[in-house]
């Protein structure tokens, strides 16, 4: 078992989460304190996830969970730019991210599966 701290994904994701934590500063108060508090415990549950993936020997059930988890982010960043709380540049540049910890997860579920 590798260290969470040197996992990418781990890696790729706490970065993802420090952030949302820093947009979501600017965000109007009527989406800091529901939108904008959503985004960032589904990503601190994404970040959970992926450390209790790493030591548990079963890692599928895990690994999917955190899959779906990806997929709550990127919607409630989705929102966040229809409802104009972040720019274009700003969604285009989180949202790689999230792509980035999305394929990596993936990756990792891949594998688990064929072993």
């Amino acid at each position: 078992m590798a260290l969470y701290e040197s996992l990418p994904v781990y890696k790729a994701t706490y970065d993802l989460l420090i952030e949302i934590f820093q947009f979501t500063k600017n965000f109007n108060k009527e989406f800091k304190y529901t939108i904008g508090e959503s985004l960032k415990k589904e990503t601190i549950e994404l970040v959970i996830l992926i450390y209790r993936a790493n030591t548990k020997y079963q890692k599928a059930d895990l690994l999917q969970m955190a899959r779906e988890q990806i997929e709550v982010i990127r919607l409630l960043i989705r929102v966040m730019k229809d409802m104009k709380q972040i720019s274009l540049e700003k969604y285009v540049k989180v949202n790689q991210a999230v792509e980035n910890v999305s394929k990596q997860l993936s990756g990792w579920q891949k594998s688990v599966k064929s072993l």
